[in-house]
């Protein structure tokens, strides 16, 4: 149980990681490659990257319990003082697995009227990011509609399809797999082909 290293040169890879999160989230669907690194015990290269570049001492993070193993943990707590909590109605971020289900969804923070940017950002550790049931997206960030097929739990495609909260609320998406990353925004329009 030891620590893993963290970016190989962190200031750099750390800004271009976030400039390539930010790409993913304003062109929902477009899939992206951030730097490849060792995981964290289960966690694969583009989750560590993202957890790495966007979680701190001020960002409470819930782990699937797939995920939330002694490695991960001490890493965690070692390269970004992230506050773990297993109360899914306290987070600003979650680390998912396909396990993923409607109810813990739901218990996450969706924002509100007032700061609808209080919203939990989900990541979601996929086994594939091609190869599931085909999705239409729309709106901000696409000109007209983009398809993707990445391998979703049910939850998940059913909470984007039909979205339980009304704009602006609702959950932030970000998928990995290996070195690779998509986003769908609460802002984005799902349908599935």
């Amino acid at each position: 149980m030891s620590l893993v290293a963290s970016f190989q040169n962190p200031v750099a890879d750390a800004q271009y990681s976030f400039r390539r999160i930010l790409k993913a989230l304003s062109e929902p669907g477009v899939c992206i490659q951030l730097p490849a690194m060792q995981g964290f015990g289960a966690l694969g290269s583009a989750s560590a990257c993202v957890l790495l570049t966007l979680i701190d001492q001020d960002t409470p993070l819930w782990l699937s319990a797939s995920l939330n193993d002694e490695i991960l943990r001490k890493n965690l707590r070692f390269h970004t003082g992230a506050v773990l909590t297993d109360n899914p109605a306290a987070v600003s971020f979650a680390l998912a697995d396909p396990a993923l289900d409607s109810a813990t969804l739901l218990a996450f923070p969706c924002g509100d009227e007032m700061s609808p940017e209080l919203a939990t950002s989900v990541i979601v550790q996929l086994a594939g990011l091609t190869g599931g049931t085909s999705l239409r997206l729309s709106g901000p960030g696409i000109e007209s509609s983009r398809t993707i097929s990445p391998q979703l739990p049910d939850a998940v495609r059913d909470y984007l399809t039909r979205r339980p909260h009304r704009f602006p609320l609702g959950l932030d998406f970000m998928f990995t797999c290996g070195e690779e990353m998509i986003a769908i925004p609460r802002t984005t329009r799902v349908e599935v082909c």
